[in-house]
């Protein structure tokens, strides 16, 4: 029954009269005496005797009344339910993340956001930056965290940059570069990385590198040019300062920084609206107002 019935069917069981009733619904006694034809109608029995003492429930109606009063506090109790929700972050948070970003700094965001919101879940997926923006356009994250220059027409905000710096054990200039024979040890990404790379190296030097290892992670290349296998170039990022290798920065004649890289935040504006992604994205927002490489 809709929940206007049940009301009348628990307030003619306490008033037990059916003018007090009708009077306590703003209702006119034909009215709710007609009301009450179309509901035991409905129930295909009868639920009340009527007298001139008043209305006595016959035993089905007892049960409907039952019902009735159950079902109104069931009712009451979702609303408040519902209500205390209003404070609370529920439901899934889908991230589709830059590699390198779930490597080094994201973990320190999903520490504060679970934390701080215990209700929610997490799904995260990471990759290449095109596969972030694929991920977002088949629905299978709300948000995506990207690095470089990224075609996205829908909402993107610049998160942070860091700069990109030449680590080796034995080179302390990058003028060595010239003359080294040590292998310069690269990792697969995105093709724009690879490209702003390249562009960086043809306006530097005449020549490729004479040696060159080409491994899947970027992590891996870390540690191999930490263990003295050879050079790389690595954004700042990676890096926490305690590494036992030479950090060359990749500055320009003005002694600016020629190479950086930046990381964005982008989604649909419809995705941005949800309860979980707004409480993600205002830790993210203060996390990289914070990063200081």
């Amino acid at each position: 029954m809709p929940m206007t019935e049940l009301e009348m069917i628990k307030t003619l069981a306490e008033e037990g009269n059916m003018r007090k009733a009708a009077e306590r619904l703003f209702l006119s006694q034909p009215a709710l005496s007609q009301r009450l034809q179309a509901i035991e109608k409905e129930w295909e029995t009868l639920l009340f005797i009527r007298s001139q003492k008043g209305l006595e429930p016959t035993p089905a109606g007892e049960i409907v009344i039952a019902y009735a009063k159950e079902a109104i506090v069931e009712r009451a109790e979702t609303f408040e339910m519902i209500r205390a929700m209003e404070g609370k972050i529920h439901g899934t948070l889908k991230i589709a993340c830059a590699s390198i970003i779930g490597q080094t700094w994201l973990p320190q965001v999903l520490k504060e956001y679970v934390e701080r919101y215990p209700d929610a879940q997490i799904s995260l997926m990471t990759g290449w930056s095109s596969e972030i923006v694929k991920a977002l356009n088949e629905r299978e994250a709300h948000i995506g965290i990207v690095r470089g220059q990224t075609d996205w027409k829908g909402r993107k905000m610049h998160l942070f940059r860091d700069q990109l710096y030449l680590v080796d054990r034995e080179i302390t200039a990058l003028e060595q570069l010239k003359e080294t024979k040590r292998p310069f040890i690269q990792f697969k990404s995105d093709s724009s990385y690879h490209r702003e790379i390249q562009y960086w190296w043809q306006r530097h030097f005449s020549k490729k590198p004479g040696r060159q290892i080409t491994v899947d992670q970027i992590e891996t290349c870390k540690q191999l040019a930490i263990n003295g296998i050879g050079y790389a170039i690595l954004p700042a990022i990676t890096l926490t300062g305690n590494e036992p290798v030479n950090k060359i920065p990749l500055l320009n004649s003005d002694e600016e920084f020629e190479l950086t890289r930046d990381t964005w935040l982008i989604g649909y504006d419809s995705a941005f609206e949800l309860k979980q992604v707004t409480a993600f994205t205002e830790i993210v927002q203060a996390h990289a107002r914070r990063i200081d490489i």
